[in-house]
């Protein structure tokens, strides 16, 4: 460890392996021409099913007209749709399209490889202890 490594403090060790991660995640997901924010809102979508844009904002943490964005470029892409919501007309839903759900299966397989490739640099048993200590933080 060089000396600079070890004047680091937590929060900077957090924050460049969080600027590693997104890179990462840009890079993987560069074949299929989404953005990580589209990217997020797929699989949103493939976890939570058919939801209305609003529920789409609210799991995603972004504002209703930022996930309106989202959903146009996803829109466009062919990779969903938007239907009226037999309950409220005034409410619209977003739902995958199959070749929504088959590019969601495939950024999941592509994360997972892309993931234990990036964890595979610390032991079994730090894996457990940062997945539990991450846990904690996420409460």
């Amino acid at each position: 460890m060089s000396r600079g490594d070890q004047d680091e403090t937590l929060p900077e060790a957090f924050w460049a392996v969080a600027r590693q991660l997104r890179q990462m995640s840009k890079e993987a997901l560069a074949p299929w021409g989404i953005t990580p924010s589209q990217s997020r809102a797929v699989m949103t979508l493939l976890r939570h099913g058919t939801v209305r844009l609003s529920q789409l904002s609210e799991h995603l943490r972004i504002a209703p007209r930022s996930a309106t964005e989202v959903v146009d470029g996803l829109q466009d892409l062919g990779l969903v749709e938007r239907l009226p919501d037999p309950h409220d007309r005034r409410a619209t839903l977003v739902r995958l399209t199959d070749r929504g759900a088959e590019l969601g299966g495939a950024i999941r397989a592509a994360r997972s490889a892309e993931a234990e490739g990036f964890f595979s640099k610390i032991s079994e048993s730090d894996r457990a202890e940062l997945a539990r200590i991450l846990g904690q933080l996420r409460k």
